[in-house]
């Protein structure tokens, strides 16, 4: 569908939303904290996709994850832009009841695997891959959060992310 997507095709872009739009949506709220700034990375992501989808390499990765690295670019991009700090997020009056994002993962056999094998990480390197991966922090950011030394933080990270790779094969 993606590679559809790269030659233009406008039914396989609106398919490709229809299936992928609020999981990115979850993961752009997520780092961004605030629904309009959330729903500004998907869009800005969604854009990317449809002028650069072409660009998608399947021997690089699944399109999954493609994806979740544009939607986590765009949203960090917005974030330092704006500041989490914005006062002008609307605090919901009663709480969504529909199953948020991870959920819909963990319900997924890719996010069973994925979460079982975070689940065999380090503990620092599990926080620190969480940290940029789930709540979108830089590296810098990590760093001063845990109080632990930059380049140390950026080795959690990357062997951490190797250890995946392996755990979760080809």
């Amino acid at each position: 569908m993606l590679q559809r997507c790269g030659t233009g095709d406008a039914v396989s872009f609106r398919a490709l939303y229809e299936r992928q739009s609020g999981r990115l949506y979850g993961i752009a709220l997520r780092i961004t904290r605030q629904p309009a700034l959330a729903a500004d990375a998907l869009h800005e992501a969604l854009m990317q996709v449809w002028q650069h989808a072409n660009r998608f390499d399947p021997a690089r990765g699944s399109p999954e994850a493609w994806l979740t690295g544009l939607i986590r670019y765009r949203a960090m991009d917005i974030v330092r832009k704006h500041g989490r700090e914005g006062g002008d997020a609307a605090i919901p009056d009663s709480a969504d009841e529909a199953p948020g994002p991870l959920d819909a993962l963990l319900a997924s056999r890719d996010g069973k695997a994925l979460h079982d094998c975070i689940a065999t990480l380090e503990a620092a390197q599990r926080r620190a891959i969480l940290l940029a991966f789930v709540d979108g922090l830089t590296h810098s950011e990590i760093s001063a959060r845990i109080s632990a030394p930059l380049g140390t933080v950026k080795s959690w990270v990357r062997r951490g992310l190797l250890a995946l790779k392996e755990c979760l094969g080809p």
